[in-house]
């Protein structure tokens, strides 16, 4: 497996022969001026532009709703894309998208001749009730006989979903995390990713996964950056499994 965290929650993913990629979010820095009249500021654009990303085989959209997960730039790449999974809301609102309901699983052709399994999984973006105001978010689980099992998170703020996804796909092997401690006043300051403590208690449910985390900076409303997440993970003996990855710089796993 190969990874490149591109910035953000963006993430492109060699697995299997497919290029698979995360929430794509390709704008430069700006302000966004919501319906609501509250701002999103992004502070960082991305690593690699969509001119140089090349061909993509699959995202996984953990939800269509929030400009950090999909803005406009990542928006357009879609319909280029031949298959986009992601939230059954998604599926009505976004042309071509697949929506997954919870456990529900979709196989994808390699070019190897076998196939990929991505199953939808459970997320909960902000404390209990979050889906009223905030949406309804996925995350995926990848898998395949001979390849490494892979949960990408989504925006999930929930220790206890992400026991129900250890306990199910057991061993995972890579856990991509969205952590970071998202804040906003909608929800009177909660949590609405993963805290880096949580993160970390979601580790060591994930034992022996390596952890990768993204989305933990490079927009204002993000309260625990990477070197928090790292501290954390060091003081509670997890600094071995935490793979903090460069922007930009493709990594292998494995």
């Amino acid at each position: 497996m190969k990874i490149t965290h591109i910035g953000g929650p963006t993430a492109l993913i060699s697995l299997g022969g497919l290029t698979i990629l995360t929430d794509p979010a390709f704008d430069e820095p700006q302000e966004y001026v919501l319906a609501t009249g509250r701002v999103m500021t992004k502070l960082i654009g991305p690593a690699v532009p969509v001119s140089e990303l090349g061909p993509v085989d699959v995202v996984l959209l953990s939800h269509d709703e929030h400009k950090d997960n999909l803005d406009d730039a990542g928006r357009a790449l879609l319909s280029a894309v031949p298959a986009v999974l992601s939230t059954p809301g998604a599926a009505t609102r976004i042309p071509g998208v697949r929506g997954l309901e919870i456990w529900e699983s979709v196989e994808l052709p390699r070019p190897d001749g076998g196939v990929l399994t991505v199953t939808g999984v459970p997320a909960l973006h902000g404390p209990e009730g979050a889906e009223a105001v905030l949406g309804a978010v996925t995350g995926f689980v990848l898998t395949a006989d001979d390849l490494p099992t892979v949960y990408v998170s989504g925006d999930n703020a929930s220790v206890d979903l992400v026991k129900r996804i250890a306990d199910r796909f057991a061993p995972i092997d890579v856990a991509v995390l969205f952590a970071g401690a998202a804040r906003t006043s909608l929800m009177d300051g909660a949590p609405l990713t993963l805290t880096s403590e949580a993160a970390a208690e979601a580790a060591h449910l994930l034992t022996p996964a390596t952890i990768v985390p993204v989305h933990t900076e490079g927009w204002s409303h993000f309260s625990e950056g990477p070197d928090h997440l790292a501290k954390t993970f060091d003081q509670a003996g997890l600094s071995t499994r935490l793979q903090l990855l460069p922007h930009g710089v493709p990594t292998t796993l494995g």
